[in-house]
């Protein structure tokens, strides 16, 4: 509701949302499931939480299943790339999205591209389709 505002989303308003993503992940997972979850974990602390979670107050992800062994998820971050006028041009042409082109800018100031230690990939937007699909799939074998 605050991004269709064009209000850009803090620490406070992502974290409780990632550590749900972090306890469904896990479910799925130690249900022998394989997921795939798009989402823009802009910081290198957002993906550490879809990974272990948070564990330090007052948000903590949900604690099911704490007596057993913790379910591992191991994630591959594919990291789309593209110039701010490239994506730009994208979102504008999107209809009834939630977020508006104005909080573009917000979400570039926020990136922190992913590096060495996290499992990623990056990817440059300017590919098509089935090019970005066949490179991640290339990259899970």
């Amino acid at each position: 509701m605050k991004m269709q505002k064009g209000i850009a989303l803090n620490d406070k308003d992502r974290i409780p949302w990632l550590c749900k993503l972090h306890d469904i992940l896990r479910r799925d997972v130690a249900s022998g499931q394989h997921v795939v979850l798009a989402c823009s974990a802009l910081k290198r602390v957002y993906r550490d939480i879809l990974i272990q979670g948070k564990d330090d107050a007052p948000l903590k992800c949900d604690d099911l299943g704490k007596e057993e062994k913790p379910v591992e998820v191991k994630l591959l971050v594919v990291h789309l790339t593209g110039s701010f006028d490239i994506i730009s041009g994208r979102l504008l042409r999107r209809k009834d999205h939630f977020m508006p082109p104005e909080l573009l800018q917000s979400q570039f100031d926020t990136l922190e591209t992913p590096s060495a230690p996290e499992n990623f990939i990056q990817i440059n937007v300017d590919k098509n389709l089935s090019e970005i699909i066949a490179t991640i799939m290339e990259t899970l074998k």
